[in-house]
């Protein structure tokens, strides 16, 4: 299948614009995958359990990779994606109310880079269209909602439609990410800042106690100056926020073999995110002394750069790119390469792995 991905499949759809091929695809797993014989075939063929169980903010991940959010924004795929080996799926961007995002186009390949560039715009159904999705599932794997805020809503009233959100998602979710992060809705990334974010956590997680509690993750940016990130670790620690997530897309075009000026504006994910990815989980890692489970995203293709992440001290991991430009045994690949890694350098355990190059 992968072979048959790499010279049939990859190739006829990579000659068409992105987002359509991405919606393509998001229609062939939700068809090819939809019954529930179909992907138990699938997960024979593709699926990987770690020897361990990896217990995570008290929740059991049957591996340590998941689908990062913004691959499947309304939960269509989830347990597709697992019956493709995935340990866990990221659902989102979701928003309050649907919105369509920014003009298209909006989604590039960067096939020099091994990248992706993107300024969708948070375009989703809305969360009660996702929430409806995720009741109806079998649940094969973690699934975790992504959050994030509606373009027309000022940072002055963010708390409140995060807030709305979240009501709509916490029954149907294993955990909740807060995208404060993402470079494609203007301002959003002023929530990192400590003032904003401690007034939206502070909301988010009072509202989470008068529920059942859930986990709660806050995701960030790769473009931060270590004390930012010092000083959002300490919002999270005091907060009592579950984990976070390091990172999302870059706004930098640094290193890049194609040409900046032909790109425009958005996000840059896959291989040239990997490094300052890797260097915002350790300095997340330091700050936090550990305390802080950490989900590595960012340039993930092989076990060598999954092994990077967890070393740098991700205790769990997300990909993208890797997995459009790999194809569907991708999660199965990095799993096995990592665990082969871990094992070939003495570790006795996924978790005396985690940070030991932090």
């Amino acid at each position: 299948m992968t072979d048959l991905y790499s010279s049939l499949i990859k190739p006829s759809l990579f000659t068409l614009p992105a987002e359509i091929a991405h919606e393509l695809g998001i229609d062939a797993l939700r068809i090819g995958l939809g019954t529930r014989s179909a992907r138990k075939i699938a997960e024979r063929r593709f699926g990987f359990r770690s020897a361990e169980t990896l217990k995570r903010f008290g929740l059991n991940f049957a591996n340590p990779l998941g689908v990062a959010a913004g691959f499947d924004k309304n939960g269509v795929v989830v347990d597709q994606l697992a019956a493709l080996g995935f340990g866990f799926v990221e659902v989102g961007t979701v928003t309050f109310r649907p919105q369509k995002g920014n003009e298209k186009p909006r989604m590039f390949r960067l096939p020099d880079d091994q990248a992706l560039i993107n300024r969708l715009g948070f375009n989703n159904h809305g969360a009660g269209a996702a929430a409806e999705k995720l009741r109806r599932i079998d649940r094969n794997c973690i699934v975790g909602v992504n959050i994030g805020k509606n373009r027309d809503v000022p940072n002055e009233e963010a708390a409140e439609n995060y807030l709305a959100a979240f009501d709509i998602v916490h029954p149907v979710a294993d955990y909740i990410a807060v995208n404060v992060s993402s470079p494609n809705t203007p301002k959003l990334r002023e929530l990192q800042n400590a003032g904003n974010l401690d007034e939206l956590l502070r909301v988010l997680q009072a509202r989470n106690r008068e529920l059942s509690p859930k986990p709660l993750l806050v995701k960030i940016a790769p473009d931060l100056q270590t004390a930012a990130i010092e000083e959002i670790v300490g919002l999270c620690l005091d907060h009592a926020v579950d984990g976070m997530i390091a990172t999302n897309t870059t706004i930098s075009r640094t290193g890049l073999k194609t040409p900046a000026a032909s790109l425009g504006a958005g996000g840059v994910s896959g291989k040239p995110l990997a490094k300052m990815s890797n260097d915002v989980i350790a300095a997340v890692y330091r700050a936090s002394r550990g305390k802080i489970p950490i989900i590595g995203v960012g340039g993930i293709f092989d076990g060598a750069d999954a092994f990077e992440k967890v070393a740098a001290g991700a205790s769990l991991l997300q990909a993208y790119t890797g997995f459009v430009y790999s194809g569907p045994r991708f999660a199965q690949n990095v799993n096995r390469e990592l665990a082969a890694i871990i094992r070939e350098r003495g570790f006795r355990s996924f978790d005396g792995a985690v940070g030991s190059s932090a």
